[in-house]
């Protein structure tokens, strides 16, 4: 893989930037993105559900907080968070988590093949502040409470099995999980401002009921290596889980993770940036950081990232002005799509349908900016493969 330093960005306007990093896909170095381009092109007026979007796409909202899903009895969630996509014969499912204290917990709603709603429901209740999670190689969901000595709860994206709490997984303030089946171990981040960076590595494959939990050590700097160390105590007390290993690093509230191609990458919230763990030769570095553009670049508020089969990052926005940005593999950083008139909600929850022609987010608190004001909405479109 090719390597270049952050320190040479090139930066143009306020609308794209070219940025350094790992190139993951060993593209050649790229040039400056214009201002108001990326990948798909400048954002539109806002539609009919005011979301600003490139040429070619369209959105529709699936569901909003309080109210029944399409035709089906299941009343949508307060506070959609973190979500993910399953196939499910032609048609698929996507999986929703609640971030609300008490109750929290995730809902679903199932697709036909042409999309049109045929199903919703729970899939998970009675725990707290449901935030991110993530997809397991054997189809389930990884559902993370982000409260201090919080569950990873093990879910049923059909609804058929009863959830699963893992406590091998660690108790602490969870945010995100991405699955590793090279490496066979769970990546976890943890939402403190002095947070850390975990993997979790099973006894066996597909069974998280035991195995290791590890925490991340490396130096201060923003890059170099690092190595993995176990955690003594996973369940967090009387000493907290990141403060347990001497020399593990600290995060500045962890937020959303995504594995792919040997490479995993978190975001950090308090610091605005996307880190870059390579896998092959345990090094890591910046793949984004707002710092480093001077607020020129469209990305702030860095928060859940998910990943398209081009090799794209698209990576969500707490709050700023609520955009669903995207990094390319060649280093650009422009706005996807943006909602218009949300404010005081965040973006949440973003992920793909199996066949890649479709996004799903949410507005956490809509217009309204109450939890139970949240709204669940489909982008469709000519999204690179």
């Amino acid at each position: 893989m090719e390597r270049r330093s952050l320190l040479r960005a090139a930066v143009v306007g306020g609308t794209s930037a070219a940025l350094g990093g790992t190139l993951w896909r060993g593209a050649a170095y790229a040039a400056p993105a214009q201002p108001g381009t990326g990948p798909y092109g400048p954002l539109g007026s806002p539609d009919a559900n005011g979301i600003r979007l490139p040429a070619g796409f369209t959105s529709r909202v699936i569901a909003r907080s309080g109210q029944r899903v399409g035709t089906t009895s299941y009343t949508w969630h307060n506070a959609p968070d973190g979500g993910a996509c399953y196939a499910d014969g032609s048609g698929w499912i996507y999986v929703s988590n609640s971030e609300i204290n008490p109750s929290g917990g995730a809902g679903a709603v199932k697709f036909s093949s042409t999309g049109a709603i045929t199903g919703a429901y729970r899939v998970l209740s009675g725990t707290r502040q449901n935030c991110a999670g993530g997809k397991t190689p054997w189809n389930t969901w990884l559902s993370c409470e982000e409260v201090d000595r919080g569950y990873v709860y093990e879910t049923d994206p059909w609804g058929t099995n009863a959830a699963v709490q893992r406590a091998a997984m660690g108790r602490f303030k969870h945010e995100a999980a991405a699955a590793d089946p090279v490496r066979r171990v769970i990546y976890l981040t943890e939402d403190e401002t002095n947070g850390r960076f975990y993997r979790f590595v099973p006894s066996a494959w597909g069974d998280l009921s035991s195995g290791t939990l590890q925490v991340m050590v490396a130096g201060s700097a923003t890059s170099g290596s690092f190595t993995w160390a176990d955690v003594p105590d996973p369940d967090g007390s009387p000493t907290a889980t990141r403060s347990q290993v001497a020399g593990s690093k600290s995060f500045n509230g962890g937020e959303g993770c995504h594995y792919a191609n040997d490479t995993v990458w978190f975001t950090t919230k308090g610091d605005n940036r996307v880190w870059q763990l390579n896998l092959l030769d345990d090094t890591y570095e910046l793949a984004y950081d707002d710092s480093l553009v001077n607020g020129t670049a469209p990305l702030t508020g860095v928060d859940n990232i998910t990943g398209s089969s081009s090799g794209d990052l698209f990576v969500a926005e707490d709050g700023d002005n609520m955009e669903i940005c995207v990094i390319t593999p060649d280093d650009v950083v422009a706005s996807f799509l943006r909602v218009d008139g949300q404010s005081a909600s965040e973006i949440t929850g973003p992920a793909f349908s199996p066949d890649g022609s479709r996004l799903y987010f949410s507005s956490q608190r809509g217009t309204s900016g109450s939890s139970s004001g949240g709204i669940t909405y489909e982008v469709t479109g000519p999204f690179r493969s």
